[in-house]
């Protein structure tokens, strides 16, 4: 059993009271007041209120928040617990609460940046120096030699006249977004690399830097869960490891994932998602090797008995839910009130018994529209969806990278 790591800090008791503005109900207040008291008085010390009451307060604000329909409190409130509780950093909670915290963040971010960008203008006037006759070529070889002694090189310590702070040290070691080479390199870049790059950093979106990281990673998970798939050894657990804190791939609808996969005593989820409105949507997952995924009977077709077996498997998850439905809502803050849920098993590439694609895409449909709470997809469904969303998202990236391109 991993033990929490329990977090306080004087920016989560600044988010904490600034919440107070936001709700006119008594019982929210003075759940945030509780709140407030355990972290203890600002400017009190070094040292605030923390644990696990602290983490059951923020919980407890969040359920009065849900049962009050304000579900933009009730996120602010599980995020609070989330980082109290040791699950995510103070700079996530900061980047959705704390404006002057996160546009320092963004600062930190654009001198990462020029710093990155410095280093690649004094590399290539050192190249354009010694090798004047160098070719595209030349530079790609540089720069794939870099790329691959980056396991060797690290911060430093502030050699040419940089020093990061430790806030940004941490950020570097956390998220490991960007590694820069700060030791060993050649000479400063001349006054005149050094204002170009000053100009075109100017117009840096860090918005946009984000959001093109964040595609680079989609598409790397997509990847490995296409690698999965398409190996027939690959088991259950094997597929739900390439779909963890992956809650894009089934759309946009969802919030997150649930850190908590087990509600009731007789049932663990495989993916528990959250909706918007703090509802519950349950995804889940069975191999993708299924021969008899679809069959054929009397010339009919239909759902195999693994499919069935999995959809029968959700209908009792769910009717737990439904009569645990108030007891889960006080105890978690997560409505499963007529929660909803996707069963993903199979790949018609694996399906026996001469079943076309188009067949299998025609049973499910079939099947899907009786289904009131309950949708079957194939990996393939899956896959398909979830590379249009990529496609949409980079073309909508794609005018205002060249509008900003310095080439």
């Amino acid at each position: 059993m991993v033990t929490p790591r329990y977090r306080s800090s004087a920016s989560l008791r600044g988010i904490v009271s600034a919440a107070r503005e936001l709700t006119q109900d008594t019982r929210v207040g003075d759940s945030i007041e509780a709140v407030l008291r355990i972290i203890g008085p600002l400017g009190g010390g070094t040292k605030y209120g923390k644990g696990r009451p602290l983490v059951d307060a923020l919980e407890e604000v969040a359920r009065e928040a849900l049962l009050l329909g304000d579900f933009a409190l009730a996120q602010r409130f599980q995020r609070c617990a989330a980082y109290a509780r040791g699950d995510i950093f103070l700079e996530v909670l900061e980047h959705y609460y704390d404006a002057e915290a996160r546009q320092s963040s963004e600062e930190g971010v654009r001198r990462l940046v020029s710093l990155g960008v410095d280093r690649v203008v004094s590399l290539l006037d050192s190249l354009a120096e010694d090798h004047p006759e160098a070719t595209v070529a030349d530079v790609q070889k540089l720069f794939r030699g870099i790329a691959q002694s980056m396991d060797h090189v690290g911060t430093g310590d502030g050699e040419g006249g940089v020093r990061l702070t430790t806030r940004e040290r941490r950020r570097l070691q956390q998220y490991g977004h960007m590694e820069l080479v700060l030791r060993n390199l050649p000479r400063p870049a001349s006054p005149e690399a050094a204002r170009m790059v000053a100009d075109v950093l100017a117009d840096v979106d860090v918005g946009l830097l984000a959001q093109v990281l964040e595609l680079k990673a989609r598409r790397a998970g997509l990847d490995a869960l296409r690698a999965a798939v398409d190996d027939p050894d690959s088991t259950e657990s094997a597929l739900h490891t390439c779909l963890k804190n992956q809650e894009w791939i089934f759309g946009g609808a969802y919030v997150r994932e649930l850190a908590r996969r087990q509600y009731t005593s007789d049932a663990v989820l495989d993916i528990p998602l959250l909706r918007g409105d703090g509802s519950l949507h349950v995804v889940e997952l069975k191999r993708a090797r299924i021969g008899e995924l679809v069959i054929r009977r009397n010339g009919h077709l239909m759902l195999g008995a693994p499919a069935h077996h999995a959809v029968s498997q959700v209908q009792n998850y769910l009717r737990a839910m439904d009569e645990n439905r108030g007891t889960i809502l006080a105890a978690h803050g997560v409505d499963t009130r007529r929660a909803s849920a996707t069963v993903v098993i199979g790949h018609p590439k694996y399906v026996t018994g001469k079943v076309t694609r188009q067949e299998i895409a025609e049973t499910l449909r079939m099947y899907n529209a009786h289904s009131a709470r309950i949708e079957v997809i194939t990996y393939e469904t899956l896959l398909e969806s979830a590379s249009r969303m990529l496609a949409l998202s980079s073309v909508r990236q794609t005018p205002e990278e060249n509008e900003g391109s310095p080439v």
